[in-house]
């Protein structure tokens, strides 16, 4: 017989992973995932169809970051993030892409990308920490190259809830 409530805690634990989902009467759940030195948490809606447990996050995906300035300089495009804890800004990955061709680039310890592009189409990041989808930071309308993005909450570049897309095994209630 097919199970047709999910209501409870489940939690997952292997060597320095762990991982938990809290389903509600409600139709809402929780989610936490901690592995070495990354954090994660969700929250968001469930549903069950037949044998399909479906996971809606209140994350809305691709917008990690916004920006706090732009501008148009000489010598290609410059991306600078800032953030309280320098661990954060380094090793954020940032896609140019120019006539549908791909160059990737890091920031660098300072928080800091440049890249001796004299055009680009468009400018996607995403932390590496956290890979949900990417931001979209500047698009083919948009003809600013020096980019200063920053957080969502008060400023600073903080990680969102993760947008839940996982399958679980060995699950424990």
């Amino acid at each position: 017989m097919a199970q047709t409530t999910v209501v409870g805690e489940y939690y997952f634990r292997k060597m320095e992973m762990v991982a938990g989902f809290n389903f509600s009467e409600d139709n809402k759940f929780q989610f936490f995932y901690s592995y070495g030195a990354v954090d994660r948490n969700a929250t968001g809606s469930f549903s069950i169809e037949k044998d399909t447990l479906k996971l809606r996050s209140d994350k809305e995906p691709g917008k990690d970051f916004t920006i706090n300035t732009q501008s148009k300089q000489p010598g290609g495009y410059t991306i600078t993030f800032k953030h309280a804890n320098n661990y954060l800004i380094k090793n954020i990955l940032c896609i140019f892409i120019v006539d549908g061709k791909q160059q990737e680039a890091y920031s660098d310890d300072n928080g800091e990308v440049h890249v001796a592009l004299s055009i680009c189409d468009t400018i996607f990041v995403i932390h590496s920490l956290y890979p949900d989808i990417p931001t979209l930071i500047k698009d083919k309308e948009n003809d600013n190259n020096n980019t200063a993005p920053l957080g969502y909450e008060r400023g600073v570049y903080q990680p969102r809830r993760a947008r839940v897309r996982a399958r679980f095994r060995g699950c424990d209630r």
